[in-house]
């Protein structure tokens, strides 16, 4: 609390202000410190951030305050607290320089990835901090009214903050939404004792109280600090003299606020004009607030006297109030005339040029009716805001240039572009409500096209992949003769949402396929993108034979033609599944590495964690478990900054599996199938069977590898691990003498690989068939499938290859052979990590007569899988930048991170990592 201007000890705080003042003695030690301090209106949130103001010497701080009308306005919240270190932003890397620059409005370019932005407020905050002595300290005060994109931001930034000198305080009001930085370290402010709210009210009332009022006042507060300062102010003399009144019932909050509304209204009428110029007008500019106020033919210095003498409102860099609730209570102290009048002012006092949404956004408040000047001029400020990024603020300002639309053809066409921003935006209610405004409307039938799409999408996203089948299938029929290129898109979206929703879809890919194929132009010469939809068609339709061809084909052109960052973003995640699904091992390693370069260059990390599942994948078959594990850290690091575990279990799906870590690959199992989000996704259900059968193959556990590999191949249509997961049920199978099931499936394989004729493809055939065979046309089948196996490249088959040819050597009494065959195999599993694999070839060599030492223990430095993964990219020659934007840390943090590994190691410098096994390092989560 405040006494004749001086700021004295919070009554009652001293728990809340220790936790701050250690918070703050940690930045102090080169530690950050993130905290959401939540509570109810008027509970002293704003105190404790004045608290640590007051103890910030010798730190440089930085504030920010939400302020409810600007909520719409993406990043208005972030560039409040970023707009004084910009300075640094020279030294951040280019990537995060520009999408930082572009979200302000700074320069022109494409809408920046919100986690590239994320990613450059970070290391912006970290550059910061790291300039002299000072610690940072960031202030943000009413973080419930952050627009969206601003809280998600500093969301991001707070859960990767580690050890920087960076101290991160938000308060938060109770009321607001739970979500609102969520998962973060809190304090929850509760209300004053009883002691301490006789206490504080006793600082406040200095004549004569009623002792029955007092207890009164003290138990309706329910010890709210504002509360108890601001409602004796409303009580007449004779109610503070003898309790009489009538009980009030309101919320507390509303209640604040009515005291706070008598007060502007007993003010002169000028005065109330000016707070409510300052309560409509957020940034807090006095400069604009005179201007403004100039022009309603206010006394500017005569009413900014008598407002700061209220106690409501001071003037000094910026205007600040009392409390938010003042700013609402001015809102509500005139009528709705009032307040455009004073919307228009403020339109024609903002520089046009500097800020323009901020105008525009005026401008449409002093609206009243229909008026086509000023929709347009909406209609380009969410361009603006669009291509900076700002999806919220481009989907309010099209949501009121709708609304001020005379034209119902023009109405039509900005209501589904609102409801697309919308859509975009999250808010899929309100995406249909404006979907449903449009098709009142004059669409034509490429709009009424779009309008489906954006239904089914819609759909899509707010229940499940299946459920807006339908939808998405009508508009592609409907889109197809005025925009072809997007109905591919849409075809492409339609028939990964039925391979993903696989065995649980209702009327599923067969649907879709059966679609695509009714469009005219599916000939030879039809674009790549066409050919990769109709050969996928022709496999669920007529079958496998008709259809890798055209998929092959189409794949191939996607190798050596060119790619776009938008078609290359688009189209390549769907070739590289259509790679592995047609056994093209060249092009699926090809294809997956350039997505991932694509991703990462164009900071696109929202294709990224998918880029990254489809490369870990390729590198386990490739028999790089270490690079696959490597993945699958980079993917994990998008997954702790954005609040997703699902990247890191996945990448263990893969990878846990060939190591033979049964626990970690059943947590996997368990968490993804489990997962609320994914229960509508058949894929799943294939996948992870095809997980616990490659385990249990590994393991020797055949009945168990049988029964999942059963599973894993029921739906031969979703493709991809489907067709492992039947390669994993031969060598099952075998084990256990059910020869006319391994027999049935090896024949589905061959005709497969005949089909596809890749050395992957006959290679697992040689592979399979051999295990079916019996003397020399078995060893001759394994012989082939190795010699193929290592054309092709992929190792991991390769070796286990190796491992089933020395198996039956052995049991053929070929033992000087099998001891040749199961050391190479041994050495390759043992190589890349896959460790049941190789145990297997372990106990075969011991049957052989031949004595193999148990896999070696790991060096003991216990590194941590993320310490391990920024030694590695050290060892490579990454910079520590460049490692902090691999793995969305500051490099300040990975600099950090790099000591413990030197400490670990017993190294001092970078120059000694490049002598280090990394590889037998063992790890820790």
């Amino acid at each position: 609390m405040v006494r004749d201007g001086t700021r004295t000890e919070l009554i009652g705080r001293q728990d809340e202000c220790k936790v701050l003042d250690n918070l703050l003695a940690q930045a102090r030690a080169g530690r950050s410190g993130v905290l959401v301090v939540r509570g109810e209106a008027g509970i002293g949130k704003t105190e404790l951030l004045n608290h640590l103001l007051d103890r910030a010497t010798g730190c440089r701080v930085v504030r920010a305050v939400g302020v409810q009308s600007e909520m719409e306005l993406s990043y208005a919240g972030l560039h409040q607290l970023c707009a004084p270190l910009l300075s640094h932003l020279e030294g951040l890397p280019e990537p995060q320089r520009n999408a930082l620059r572009t979200a302000f409005g700074m320069q022109v370019g494409d809408a920046p990835d919100r986690f590239l932005v994320g990613l450059a407020t970070l290391s912006l905050l970290a550059a910061a901090a790291a300039v002299g002595d000072e610690p940072l300290l960031c202030l943000v005060d009413d973080a419930q009214w952050l627009d969206r994109v601003s809280a998600q931001t500093l969301q991001f930034v707070a859960r990767r903050l580690l050890a920087e000198p960076v101290l991160l305080v938000l308060a938060v009001r109770e009321s607001g939404s739970r979500e609102v930085l969520a998962d973060l370290p809190e304090l929850a402010v509760r209300g004053l004792g009883e002691r301490d709210s006789r206490e504080l009210l006793g600082s406040v009332v200095t004549g004569p109280l009623d002792q029955r009022v007092r207890d009164r006042i003290v138990a309706e507060t329910r010890g709210n600090p504002l509360a108890l300062v601001e409602l004796p102010r409303g009580l007449a003399l004779l109610e503070m003299a003898g309790g009489f009144g009538v009980p009030e019932t309101r919320p507390l909050s509303s209640q604040i606020e009515a005291g706070f509304l008598r007060r502007i209204r007993s003010l002169p009428a000028q005065t109330q004009q000016l707070l409510l110029i300052a309560a409509t007008e957020p940034v807090g500019d006095v400069s604009l607030l005179r201007s403004a106020a100039e022009r309603l033919g206010i006394d500017v210095d005569r009413a900014a006297t008598e407002a700061e003498a209220s106690g409501l409102l001071t003037l000094g860099t910026w205007v600040r109030f009392r409390h938010p609730l003042v700013r609402s209570a001015a809102h509500r102290a005139v009528g709705f005339e009032e307040r455009r009048r004073v919307h228009a002012a403020l339109a024609e006092s903002i520089d046009a040029t500097l800020y323009p949404e901020r105008r525009v956004w005026h401008l449409a408040s002093a609206t009243a009716g229909p008026d086509e000047n000023v929709a347009a001029e909406l209609e380009g400020s969410a361009g603006r805001a669009q291509a900076r990024g700002g999806i919220a603020a481009a989907a309010a300002f099209l949501d009121r240039a709708t609304e001020l639309t005379p034209d119902p053809v023009r109405r039509g066409a900005r209501a589904l572009a609102a409801a697309r921003a919308k859509y975009q935006a999250g808010a899929f209610d309100t995406a249909r409500e404006l979907v449903d405004a449009a098709e009142l409307s004059h669409l034509d039938e490429a709009g009424a096209g779009r309008a489906t799409l954006l239904r089914g999408q819609i759909m899509s996203a707010a229940k499940s992949a299946s459920a807006g089948l339908p939808l998405l299938l009508e508009a592609a029929k409907r889109l197809q003769p005025f925009d072809s290129a997007l109905a591919d898109q849409t075809y492409r979206d339609a028939i990964y949402a039925a391979l993903t929703a696989g065995r649980l879809a209702t009327g599923g890919v067969r649907d879709v396929a059966e679609a695509v194929l009714s469009t005219p132009g599916h000939t030879s010469t039809a674009s790549r993108e066409t050919r990769l939809l109709t050969g996928l068609a022709r496999v669920v339709t007529d079958g496998y034979a008709v259809g890798a061809p055209i998929l092959l084909d189409a794949v191939a052109a996607f190798r050596t033609g060119e790619l776009s960052r938008e078609d290359g973003l688009g189209w390549l995640p769907f070739a590289c599944r259509m790679a592995h699904s047609t056994w093209d091992f060249a092009a699926w390693s090809e294809l997956s590495a350039r997505l991932v370069d694509l991703a990462r260059g164009s900071g696109a990390l929202a294709v990224l964690p998918s880029a990254l599942l489809l490369r870990l994948s390729n590198r386990v078959f490739a028999g790089d478990l270490r690079a696959a594990a490597s993945l699958t850290v980079e993917a994990s690091a998008i997954g702790e900054a954005t609040g997703s575990s699902f990247l890191a279990h996945y990448g263990a799906l893969v990878v846990e599996p060939f190591r033979g870590r049964e626990s970690t690959t059943r947590q996997a199992i368990e968490t993804l199938t489990q997962d609320r989000l994914l229960r509508g996704e058949g894929k799943v259900t294939t996948a992870t069977q095809w997980a616990a059968a490659v385990l249990y193959n590994g393991l020797g556990r055949y009945e168990e590898a049988y029964a999942a590999a059963e599973r894993g191949c029921e739906n031969p249509q979703e493709l991809g691990l489907s067709l492992q997961s039947r390669v994993e049920l031969v060598e099952a199978a075998v084990r256990l003498g059910r020869t006319e099931r391994a027999a049935e499936a090896v024949r589905t394989i061959e005709e497969m690989a005949q089909v596809s004729g890749t050395p992957w493809a006959l290679g697992i055939s040689a592979a399979t068939r051999a295990l079916v065979s019996e003397g020399e046309a078995a060893d001759a089948l394994h012989r082939e499938a190795i010699e193929r196996l290592d054309t092709a490249g992929v190792r991991m088959d390769s070796a286990r290859a190796r491992l089933r040819h020395g198996e039956w050597l052995r049991l053929e009494r070929r033992r000087a052979q099998a001891r040749t065959r199961l050391s190479e195999a041994h050495e390759m599993l043992d190589a890349a990590g896959a460790e049941a694999f190789a145990e297997r070839a372990r106990r075969e060599l011991t049957a052989t007569g031949v004595k193999v030492p148990g896999r070696a223990a790991a060096e003991t430095a216990l590194l941590t899988a993320k310490e391990a993964e920024i030694a590695r990219l050290a060892q490579g020659g990454f910079t520590n930048p460049e490692i902090g934007a691999r793995l969305f840390l500051s490099p300040h943090t990975v600099e950090w991170h790099l000591r413990k590994v030197f400490a670990k190691l017993g190294i001092s410098s970078r120059k000694e990592i490049g002598s280090v096994r990394l590889e037998t390092m063992a790890t820790t989560p």
